[in-house]
């Protein structure tokens, strides 16, 4: 049997190489079919219209084949290049868990689990064991070896393709074991593997160690990010910790967050139970069935080509895996993926773990970087490498996929796990005198942020993706979800827009990809603060025109592909990027860009703002019916919603009607695509006659705010800006200094100010002319920050924070924007009715939060005599009241001025109240009621809504 002692990979020791299987790793080939032959498990049926073809048979894509004829969407069609598993699903470690950093990513680890619990017993999936069981025991047991694999057996053909898997996964795992002959005397009392473990879903929870205090920060800043969420998580201490997990070495040990329902699960029977439930629905699962072509039909269908014959599709799928990049190249789109090689250890029996009476949690070593869990009475080991040590198959990249792979391994490499190696026999020390029984590398896809890629794609209509899981055994299950209630229903059941496609654009090169890629892997375990930045393939070409003047007086982030500054320092202050769960050297420079803008002028870079232009004889017609509220007038600006069928807000934009029938649009730099595809798919299926142009890249924009601005910008053209002429809302097209601009009286701070949009070419020069002009008005820059800061003091709500697809227009506090009297049916309007006739059950409020060095940043919990009853959706200081200021959602009962909550906080709950909207009235609010004679008090608050 193939084995070493874990302990002699220490440095200087010797060290193993070529640990990977010999011989032809493709295992399925070699077990009965010859290539090309149809598999027993694929239907014979062929059909040529499908409602939806999936393109793709790894867990994602046949989840997704699930889902969508379990709802009872007819013609779903899944095809196969080889065979299902084939990929990375085929040798994934199978791991199962609760946990996410992320806020709705949690819903689909949650989605994922509640599948899998119920998986067995609704797809009868066991009973593809029935002739196994038949014949027990006369099961075959099958032996790694150093040369290859050896094991007589002979089944009926009904049984060959499962015992297939069971000899593969005996090749990754040795605890499947499965006997040919009657089991030798001391295996008689042993349950039958085949029986009992093949659709082995295991829970035994998992742990994550903290053993440095800033970990047992995160840990605190997680459990208030999940305390309203179903999820059932736990801070628990070092003595419950060696209680779940005996073997581990406590010295370092501060504390561990403990997951009780996480798991792990065998992937090739899980697919093979969603491919049972797929078919007993209706689908047809193909394979092989390799797509050799994609053409799209004016009528926006799909002519989905193969060697077996064509068939024509109203939507088509991606979810390839490593073939996806593939897949779209195939109608000229370049998906930004990468394959990431990942390897695996498994261990033979170790003694002390064969002597546990109950099953190990899974571990992860976060300092470390692996996680460990058990496998049968050995360890299974996986370890992430640090970025300098990882390895890309960028070949794969530039060159493609070789053809024919799909269940083959890389070479191993033990030189690049050692370090980790050496972490885990510190941390376990049992594991120094186990022996390495085999070792497993394989690809799996990564896009450059680590997040999966999922739903439709601007610019090719009816073109969905669900690629790019490096993590796709907890994911395909809510994921196939996810996916499928889109389809069906028009919009997504749940905000998820952090995984989608349209997040990446021309500007994500390869180059890019493979940076990211790399740095996403490497910084797998690393601490998550709030407000990260992560620096690998940045700058991309998807700069401002300013940032050659910027880069060196500020700290910029990463909006979209753009870099933008977030706060600026002064000579003297530290200048680092100190992430931090508490206030850290940015905070007192944020205060003094709060001043410039409330008590001078400043100016912002604006540039990464999605920008639209629309026009055409339909125009008004379409964005009537887009936007919740009313068309504005030519020369005039409002802000407007779009909303979802449900009466969900998808988006926010600022619309304005440059000329009749010619409008532009503006939103934020994360959802440009993704307005933009929205507002397509809208045109083309109402036949709207417009052009829609993204003139995103082509225009840079400067925000200048603050009671000085007019009185700067004046100094440069010969256009009135005062108050009288050029009115608040109101938009027009002039020069200054000689520069073309459109200027939008408006300003997210609240504050005097106008948006200039001018071509990009222009932004270094329009900034120097309007930063020299202010010198006497003491000007100065302000970044996102502090634009954060005050956006919050006017009550100001932000989409994708306090807005978006899980909230609606009534409860966040937008009744202003939405007009359901107006005559024009826009999307969501019936829906909206009968929300507001139906009542609200929560509400969104403002609060002030009396902590001391820790700001609410959004999704912490509200808690109110000791239940948890909201969440923040986002916060900060507010350097006027110099206390912490948050929005919240809340249950109407609990939504009145003065109300007592408290907001959980690094584990420590701080008194908040409910304060009357807004804490600062904004500009033109405060000048109507000077002009009344009443009044001017900025921190008076007139009402909940701000109107802008």
């Amino acid at each position: 049997m193939l084995h070493c002692h874990l302990a002699m990979l220490r440095p200087g020791a010797l060290r193993l190489r070529g640990l990977a299987l010999r011989g032809s790793p493709r295992r399925p080939s070699s077990a009965g079919l010859q290539e090309g032959q149809e598999s027993p498990a694929s239907p014979p049926e062929w059909k040529d219209r499908a409602e939806t073809v999936i393109i793709g048979g790894g867990c994602v894509g046949v989840s997704l084949a699930y889902h969508l004829a379990k709802a009872g969407m007819r013609d779903v069609v899944l095809m196969e290049k080889s065979e299902l598993t084939a990929g990375s699903t085929w040798h994934a470690a199978g791991l199962t868990t609760y946990f996410h950093p992320g806020i709705n990513l949690k819903k689909i680890h949650y989605d994922s689990i509640k599948l899998y619990e119920r998986l067995e017993e609704e797809t009868g999936q066991s009973d593809c064991f029935h002739g196994l069981r038949s014949k027990a025991p006369y099961c075959f047991h099958a032996l790694i070896l150093t040369e290859g694999l050896k094991a007589p057996w002979s089944l009926q053909d009904e049984d060959q393709r499962l015992s297939r898997h069971l000899l593969s996964k005996s090749v990754l795992f040795s605890s499947y074991l499965f006997w040919l002959d009657p089991p030798p005397p001391h295996e008689t009392q042993r349950a039958h593997p085949c029986c009992v473990q093949v659709v082995g879903f295991h829970q035994p929870g998992s742990i994550r160690l903290a053993t440095t205090p800033v970990r047992v920060d995160e840990f605190k800043y997680q459990m208030t990010r999940t305390n309203w969420h179903a999820t059932e998580q736990y801070i628990i201490e070092p003595e419950k910790i060696h209680e779940l997990f005996p073997l581990l070495n406590m010295n370092k040990i501060l504390a561990g967050l403990y997951n009780p329902g996480d798991g792990h699960i065998d992937p090739y029977s899980l697919t093979m139970a969603l491919a049972a439930g797929a078919r007993k629905y209706g689908a047809l699962l193909k394979y092989p069935a390799p797509v050799t072509s994609l053409k799209p039909r004016p009528d926006g269908t799909w002519d989905v080509e193969t060697p077996q014959g064509s068939v024509r599709a109203n939507r088509i799928v991606n979810a390839a895996g490593f073939w996806a990049r593939e897949v779209g190249k195939m109608i000229g789109l370049d998906h930004p993926l990468i394959p990431v090689q990942h390897q695996y250890v498994v261990t033979s029996t170790i003694p002390e773990v064969k002597a546990l009476k109950r099953e190990l949690p899974v571990l992860r070593d976060l300092e470390g970087s692996y996680y460990l869990r058990q496998e049968r009475d050995g360890l299974l080991f996986g370890p992430y490498e640090s970025q300098e040590k990882m390895k890309l198959q960028a070949s794969w990249v530039t060159h493609g996929v070789p053809p024919g792979f799909g269940k083959e391994l890389f070479e191993s490499d033990l030189d690049r796990i050692s370090d980790h190696l050496e972490a885990a026999m510190e941390m376990i020390p049992v594991l120094k005198k186990a022996d390495i029984i085999n070792v497993v590398n394989g690809p799996i896809t990564y896009s450059p942020d680590i997040l999966p890629m999922v739903g439709p794609h601007q610019g090719v209509r009816n073109y969905w993706v669900a690629t790019g899981f490096g993590y796709g055994i907890i994911h395909a299950g809510g994921v196939g979800k996810f996916l499928s209630d889109w389809i069906l229903h028009g919009e997504p059941p749940f905000d998820l827009i952090e995984l989608d496609p349209n997040r990446y654009g021309k500007w994500t090169t390869t180059q890019y990809t493979e940076a990211k890629a790399r740095e996403s892997y490497g910084f797998n375990n690393i601490v998550g603060y709030p407000k990260e930045e992560r620096f690998a393939g940045r700058p991309t070409q998807r700069v401002s025109g300013l940032y050659k003047t910027l880069k060196s007086k500020c700290s910029m982030g990463f909006h979209a592909g753009w870099e933008q500054p977030h706060w600026f320092y002064k000579p003297g202050q530290d200048t680092q990027y100190r992430p931090s769960f508490r206030r850290t050297n940015w905070f007192e420079p944020v205060g003094s860009e709060y001043k410039q803008v409330m008590q001078r002028v400043g100016v912002i870079d604006l540039s990464p703002f999605g920008k639209f232009n629309i026009k055409g004889r339909d125009s008004t017609q379409l964005l009537d019916h887009l936007f919740a509220n009313v068309i504005p007038k030519v020369g005039f600006t409002n802000i407007s919603h779009m909303l979802t069928p449900r009466g969900r807000v998808y988006a926010e934009l600022t619309v304005s009607q440059q000329s009749p029938g010619e409008f532009l649009l503006i939103t934020g730099s994360g959802s440009e695509l993704h307005d933009l595809r929205w507002i397509e798919e809208a045109a083309f299926r109402g036949g709207y006659d417009v052009e829609i142009q993204n003139i995103t890249d082509e225009f840079g924009v400067l925000g200048v705010a603050g009671p000085y601005a007019r009185r700067v910008l004046q100094k440069l053209t010969s256009e009135d800006l005062s108050d009288d002429v050029f009115k608040f809302l109101q938009t027009k097209s002039f020069n200054i200094s000689d520069i073309p601009v459109t200027a939008i009286r408006i300003s997210y701070t609240g504050e005097l100010g106008w948006e200039l949009y001018h071509r990009r070419e222009d932004s270094a020069t329009l900034y120097e002319r309007i930063m020299s002009a202010g010198q006497e008005e003491g000007i100065g820059d302000f970044g996102t920050y502090a634009l954060n800061a005050l956006r919050l003091e006017k009550a100001f709500r932000a989409w994708g924070s306090e807005m978006n697809c899980d909230t609606n227009p009534l409860e966040a506090g937008l009744e202003y924007f939405v007009k359901l009297n107006k005559p024009a049916d826009f999307i969501g309007k019936q829906a909206l009715k009968q929300i507001k006739a139906e009542g609200l059950k929560r509400r969104l409020v403002c609060l002030t939060v009396a902590t001391d060095d820790v700001d609410p940043e959004g999704n912490e919990s509200i808690w109110y005599k000791g239940k948890v009853v909201g969440n923040t959706t986002s916060g900060s200081y507010s350097y006027s009241i110099q206390k912490s200021l948050a929005f919240a959602y809340v249950p109407v009962q609990l939504s009145e001025v003065g109300q007592q909550v408290e907001v959980e906080l690094l584990g420590k709950n701080y008194p908040a109240t409910i304060i009357q909207e807004p804490l600062v009235l904004t500009e033109p609010a405060r000048a109507r009621l000077q002009k009344d004679g009443k009044k001017t008090n900025l921190e008076k608050g007139p009402s909940r809504t701000t109107k802008l």
